[in-house]
């Protein structure tokens, strides 16, 4: 899929910021649900409780652009209730000021996947109180189902314990994980040779590592810290800190996207690596965990499925997952079992040769593949 790079850079920021319609019914509807709901008891001015959620229910499932209706029922005297604003996932999608206490969040708010808030704050003259609920949103679209062809292979260390993969005019750059073992390669492509290694502190375990315009960015596994690079000698230029698990980096124009082995992906802008902004990745069935090394390769980012020979391609701005390749047969682990191979891991985009290679942890070659139906 070929798509115009430019227009995330403004989409992204948006899609956090977006704006709100209400689209509040005055009439009742027949709308089904549990009594039960979860009041919030921390707010000014808390006495009592002023309304109950009948739906949606707790965890019920929608897709995305998917509209939700939000009905409540006051405790006790409604007059007492001056109006209700409704919020999705923080933002501010309705104010209600009579009965029925009802409102449609309509598709404009559930255009990202994942799991999301639907809060009420009933307000009276002296005092307010919120009703929280969580539904989930799931992708609109069946992944489809890809193979590959091998174009090409290349000799790889077969001591690499592969993080972080990236190509750049002509070079491969390879980040390697272990303790003791974790390091940064400026590698050959043709010959797997080993131009130029910088090695981590023996303490550290290294993880992804990414481009960003002359600096090479490298996370590591527990340690919550990172590194900026040098690219032309691989001199440490300063330090990152992050506040999860680092897995898998890649680079999106003028944010720097990183996994941390769940379902969420981070959008970090580069200078402070503060996170602007984040994901949920699911498909239309399940939350799509264990998200690994990264590429962004088209308009979409490829991600590593860590212990699958899977890669899930997803959709940057709603974190709904477009397609799967199945990479099974590439080397087998029956195979890898016989020289102590580790999983599939490692993905490298050639933008100008439009050339795509993959390998994994201490595999003895690297592959340049083709995705085929």
């Amino acid at each position: 899929m070929r798509t115009d790079l430019n227009k995330y850079i403004f989409l992204i920021p948006f899609l956090l910021l977006v704006s709100w319609v209400p689209s509040c019914s005055g009439r009742s509807g027949n709308i089904s649900g549990s009594q039960n709901s979860t009041s919030d008891t921390n707010l000014p001015g808390y006495k009592t409780e002023l309304v109950k959620m009948i739906s949606p229910g707790e965890n019920a499932e929608f897709k995305l652009k998917d509209v939700i209706r939000v009905s409540l029922i006051p405790s006790g005297n409604e007059q007492q209730i001056d109006s209700v604003k409704v919020f999705f996932d923080g933002k501010v999608a309705a104010k209600l000021t009579a009965s029925p206490w009802e409102c449609k969040i309509g598709s404009s708010f559930t255009v990202l996947t994942g799991r999301k808030s639907v809060k009420a704050v009933a307000y009276t003259k002296d005092k307010s109180q919120a009703v929280t609920r969580f539904v989930i949103v799931y992708s609109d679209v069946v992944p489809k189902k890809y193979s590959y062809k091998v174009i090409g292979t290349y000799p790889h260390d077969k001591d690499a314990f592969t993080q972080g993969l990236f190509y750049d005019n002509g070079i491969l750059y390879e980040g390697t994980g272990q303790e003791t073992g974790s390091s940064l390669r400026e590698v050959e492509l043709e010959t797997g040779k080993v131009l130029r290694l910088h090695n981590l502190d023996p303490s550290l375990f290294g993880e992804g590592i990414t481009l960003y315009k002359d600096r090479i960015y490298q996370v590591t596994w527990r340690n919550k810290v990172g590194f900026i690079y040098n690219k032309s000698d691989f001199r440490v230029i300063n330090k990152i800190f992050i506040q999860t698990e680092g897995w898998g980096l890649t680079t999106m124009n003028d944010r720097i996207i990183m996994s941390d082995g769940s379902n969420v992906l981070y959008f970090h802008e580069p200078e402070m690596f503060d996170a602007a902004a984040r994901i949920e990745v699911y498909d239309n069935e399940k939350k799509v965990d264990q998200l690994n090394e990264l590429e962004f390769i088209d308009g979409e980012i490829w991600a590593n499925i860590w212990q699958t020979d899977i890669i899930a391609r997803i959709d940057p701005l709603s974190g709904k997952v477009n397609s799967y390749i199945d990479m099974s047969q590439l080397f087998p682990e029956a195979k890898r079992r016989e020289i102590n191979a580790d999983v599939l891991n490692g993905i490298a985009w050639d933008a100008q040769g439009r050339r795509i290679f993959v390998t994994g942890k201490r595999w003895p070659k690297l592959y340049e593949i083709k995705v085929t139906e």
